[in-house]
């Protein structure tokens, strides 16, 4: 697909985003999807009402009626489009920076779209094959004011509110300025957890920290949980559909281990597991102590949702996905990302055991991350060159099913394009701190000595 990445459309608004574009994208949708409703929603972000605005617009331009549904998390929007068996429009770009808007597109399973229905609607969009509504065909739009209410509501009869309340806990919350502070500080306090907050109030500009929830973005978090004896920190991205954690003692915790910690309480021999092709070892430990299968996809919510919807038809049981970023799937619950969801899971977890004593069996890794940014196509292609050759130097054999990835039994390294943004990003991971820095700066040195 030339348009929708591994997450939808993204890019930064007015440039790589252009109110022309998310209208096309609103009429191809809609064209496509031919029903009488459609909802529309969006972020934080300045430009989500603009976005929001022009895409109901489009919608509305082909004879559908559009439910304006504001501003709320990405799980919320899903829930009401498989409550009301309806596609929507939601106008976000998760954890980019504040400058990035983007587009992604819900079936009426409240389910992202999958590859082949997102390859019509491009196709629609390339060549401007719109329906076009008549003038006495152009249907309402209705302002739904109830939507961030009835998804916590139906979050608190998801979950175990009994084990979490009696556990007492304190809760340290970081929102990121986005959709979830409209919904996870009231859901939090409702399971009966005393709520702490930073970075809650909506705000598109970002101001407090970035979005993406990521160790150097979530310094204030940490400092607030060690300040206040909070049990636990939580941190979203833009979204809410990303849960990361901090520890009792105001210590970062991976994703990929709090994945690890989730998956050895949710598995059982016999399940089945799908993450991404940056997998981390921990969950691969995790799977074969239970006796569970892993499957590997290309990195995107997208891949990872059709290869469960495969196995589901083959008579699997996935009781939970995800990627080592906090978005993690509960697919018996919804199989969506939802990041208050995959808090509240955590919280059942310490119960009986601290945050730090929970994830303590799945640290033994040391992870090493690069992001590199390109200015042109041209650039991108020389370091994709760069990286080709580098790793067909290596004695290892690569898995090419997004990137490049090298596995090595103490560790491995994986290079890929970004689907979101103009990076190409470096992951490596170890037992060992030096062996998983010394992958992954063999690798980004390749790329940069082939940009002189």
């Amino acid at each position: 697909m030339d348009i929708f990445g591994s997450s939808g459309v993204r890019g930064v608004a007015g440039k790589g985003l252009s109110p022309e574009f998310v209208l096309r994208i609103a009429r191809a949708a809609a064209t496509v999807w031919d029903v009488d409703r459609v909802a529309v929603a969006r972020d934080t972000r300045t430009t989500g009402q603009l976005f929001a605005n022009i895409a109901a617009g489009g919608a509305a331009s082909t004879g559908t009626a559009v439910d304006r549904l504001g501003i709320a998390p990405t799980p919320a929007v899903t829930r009401y489009c498989e409550v009301e068996s309806l596609p929507g429009i939601l106008i976000t770009a998760s954890h980019n920076p504040p400058q990035y808007n983007g587009v992604k597109l819900i079936g009426t399973d409240g389910i992202e779209l999958p590859v082949r229905t997102l390859e019509r609607i491009e196709e629609h969009v390339l060549t401007e094959q719109f329906t076009i509504g008549e003038w006495n065909e152009i249907e309402e739009t209705t302002q739904i004011e109830t939507v961030n209410d009835d998804y916590v509501e139906e979050l608190l009869a998801s979950v175990d509110r009994e084990t979490i309340a009696d556990a007492n806990l304190t809760v340290a919350l970081d929102p990121a300025h986005g959709a979830g502070a409209l919904t996870s500080p009231e859901f939090y306090r409702a399971l009966g957890c005393s709520v702490i907050t930073v970075n809650a109030q909506p705000d598109g500009h970002f101001p407090g920290r970035m979005s993406e929830p990521v160790k150097e973005h979530l310094e204030d978090l940490c400092t607030l949980v060690e300040a206040t004896d909070a049990d636990v920190g939580i941190a979203h991205d833009g979204d809410a559909d990303r849960a990361i954690f901090i520890d009792e003692d105001g210590n970062y915790i991976d994703g990929d281990t709090s994945l690890a910690a989730l998956a050895a309480e949710a598995l059982s021999k016999g399940d089945t597991t799908v993450a991404a092709v940056n997998v981390s070892q921990r969950l691969v430990d995790v799977c074969d102590d239970v006796g569970a299968t892993l499957e590997l996809t290309p990195i995107g919510a997208t891949n990872i949702i059709t290869r469960i919807k495969e196995l589901w038809a083959e008579g699997q049981t996935v009781p939970i996905s995800g990627e080592g970023n906090g978005g993690i799937f509960f697919p018996n619950y919804r199989l969506v990302r939802d990041g208050a969801y995959i808090g509240a899971k955590f919280l059942e977890l310490l119960a009986d055991s601290t945050a730090s004593e929970v994830v303590a069996p799945y640290q033994s890794y040391h992870n090493v991350r690069y992001n590199i940014e390109y200015r042109s196509e041209s650039q991108r292609s020389k370091m994709l060159a760069a990286a080709e050759t580098y790793v067909e130097s290596q004695d290892a054999t690569p898995n090419t099913i997004d990137g490049y990835r090298l596995d090595y039994g103490d560790a491995w390294v994986l290079v890929r394009p970004s689907g979101t943004e103009p990076k190409i990003r470096i992951y490596a991971e170890g037992r060992e701190a030096d062996r998983a820095q010394s992958l992954a700066d063999g690798i980004h040195d390749a790329i940069m000595s082939a940009q002189h």
